[in-house]
């Protein structure tokens, strides 16, 4: 279940009860007529909230329904989530739709990943590519000359909806691109996920993607996974020039938040088997001398709920936490296929089969669920010992400086 942003607050304001109130009408609607209905005033309402930039006041109703109405909870999240990346323009007595897509890009490198304005050049295979073999025949696109890190992504709802009106009415109006803000300073990881953004405009009922148009069956699936391949045959090349010194996978691009979800999860074991080659590389070590200890992590106002894991990084020898990962978790099943035990009594699941495959055979679970707490200095994560104490990382005094000045 997605989570929203924890706020303090006494009661709803009415506009937060409004929103409340139609989500909990879609999620107890008792027919699809009734369904449909009750949809077309909570998007309604959604989006004049989204244009008059009332982010607060969505997390309100958000939050209040994650702590009183899970079904009602999850109808608004993915009605926010659907309004402010697919909405409707008019433009010249036609009507259109427009939808911001994301093509998500895992790499992995000893060095640093980079960011930044893509070359026109690289833009130009990339919107070619995109036409060619996932878009339909009617659907305008225009890419965005960046290549995003998460923390250049817009933050909220409230400004996803705002880049998708900007770059769709100049596409309508065959304006130039809007100038985008300064982006936030890129946080350097051994693995992580880029991203470039596209905006997607097609009259109103025509198809936007390829695999909309296909005939009986009606297999997407493999419609997809076609187009993927597809995608990334032509365009390798050209992304491994944009990251250079990077291994890289190219995700399916997608409507934007299932695509950054899909990239969240899927980035998740390359996290660990970079900083496992990285750390031997770095440190001159075999991976059977390390010490890696998984622990958990929860929100302080959900006693016994786990939101991640936090793996340490320690050398046998040593007592220091050197090195850390977070894995997030998005699923309730997600914390059992992350770690569990076998038959045997022994750890096993996704987290210790990826170490045990990087060759690490020491691993240690803590039973303590501790709470979410970070570096008051750096606001990075800090990770548990082998005492239980909350630590933040440090790589020994003799360690050679990595590519980028900071990891974590």
């Amino acid at each position: 279940m997605r989570r929203p942003i924890k706020r303090n607050r006494l009661k709803l304001a009415a506009e937060s009860q409004r929103v409340a109130n139609l989500a909990l009408a879609v999620a107890q609607s008792a027919s699809r007529i009734e369904d449909l209905d009750w949809q077309a005033k909570l998007d309604a309402l959604v989006t004049k909230s989204l244009k008059q930039h009332h982010q607060e006041m969505l997390e309100a109703a958000t939050e209040h329904l994650f702590q009183t109405h899970p079904n009602g909870y999850e109808v608004l999240t993915e009605t926010l989530e659907s309004v402010s990346t697919c909405t409707q323009f008019e433009h010249e007595g036609q009507s259109y739709i427009s939808l911001l897509i994301a093509a998500p890009i895992l790499a992995w490198t000893r060095f640093e990943i980079a960011s930044g304005t893509v070359p026109t050049e690289a833009l130009s295979i990339l919107h070619t590519q995109l036409n060619a073999h996932l878009l339909a025949d009617e659907t305008q696109l225009r890419l965005l000359p960046g290549l995003y890190s998460i923390d250049q992504l817009p933050r909220s709802h409230v400004e996803t909806y705002a880049l998708l009106e900007r770059h769709s009415l100049a596409m309508l109006k065959n304006l130039p691109a809007p100038a985008e803000a300064e982006r936030a300073h890129t946080i350097p990881f051994l693995a992580d996920i880029r991203y470039v953004l596209g905006v997607l405009v097609v009259k109103k009922g025509a198809p936007l993607f390829q695999w909309q148009t296909i005939e009986a069956p009606y297999d997407c699936a493999q419609a997809k996974s076609d187009a993927l391949l597809e995608w990334q045959q032509q365009t390798d090349a050209t992304v491994k020039r944009l990251l250079p010194g990077c291994g890289i996978e190219l995700l399916l691009p997608e409507a934007y938040y299932t695509a950054c979800r899909e990239a969240d999860i899927r980035i998740r074991p390359a996290t660990i088997r970079s900083a496992m080659f990285y750390l031997s590389q770095t440190l001159g070590k075999e991976a059977d001398q390390f010490t890696i200890i998984i622990a958990s992590f929860g929100e302080q106002e959900n006693p016994g709920q786990v939101d991640e894991y936090r793996i340490s990084f320690c050398l046998r020898d040593a007592p220091e936490v050197i090195y850390g990962v977070v894995w997030p978790l998005y699923q309730a099943e997600d914390q059992i296929i992350a770690v569990n035990l076998d038959e045997n009594e022994q750890l096993a699941g996704e987290i210790p089969g990826i170490l045990q495959e990087c060759g690490v055979t020491e691993i240690l679970q803590l039973e303590e669920i501790f709470a979410m707490e970070f570096c008051d200095d750096c606001g990075t994560p800090l990770f548990a010992d082998r005492d239980s104490d909350l630590v933040h990382t440090e790589m020994p005094d003799d360690a050679p400086t990595p590519g980028a000045t900071h990891f974590h």
